[in-house]
């Protein structure tokens, strides 16, 4: 394991990628501490600045190509910037089940799913975790 091929990446793709391990590492304490208080709140609101920048992020990063510069995974992009702004509301409106259900659904799906991706072949995230992959 080395983080050579991510800090050797371009920097978009060094944020993008460094706000997404941050944000699923906070998204795991977030899962496992107390809701409703002050901590949860603050990191909440340090989580939704890391889910925007990865979003926002990934439309500088055109490594995979479906339409054009971007990718299916750009739709899901668009996805979390209309769904995360939902979510916090329904937090303010105090309507906790429709908060909690989707942070739960950014959580999995834009992170977990779709990070499982990141670890293919040929992408930089497999990469660091398995080493350079033997072309021969």
């Amino acid at each position: 394991m080395s983080l050579e091929p991510l800090l050797a990446a371009p920097p978009v793709i060094q944020l993008h990628a460094f706000a997404a391990i941050a944000a699923f590492g906070l998204g795991l304490v977030q899962f496992a501490a107390p809701k409703g208080t002050l901590p949860h709140r603050s990191t909440g609101w340090l989580w939704v600045v890391l889910m925007t920048t990865v979003a926002v992020s990934s439309f500088w990063i055109h490594t995979i190509r479906t339409f054009g510069d971007f990718s299916v995974i750009h739709l899901l992009s668009i996805l979390v910037l209309v769904v995360l702004p939902g979510t916090v509301l329904a937090a303010h409106r105090h309507q906790v089940p429709k908060h909690a259900n989707g942070m739960k659904k950014l959580f999995i799906g834009a992170l977990v799913i779709a990070g499982i991706f990141t670890f293919l072949p040929g992408r930089i995230m497999h990469e660091v975790v398995f080493g350079q992959t033997d072309s021969r």
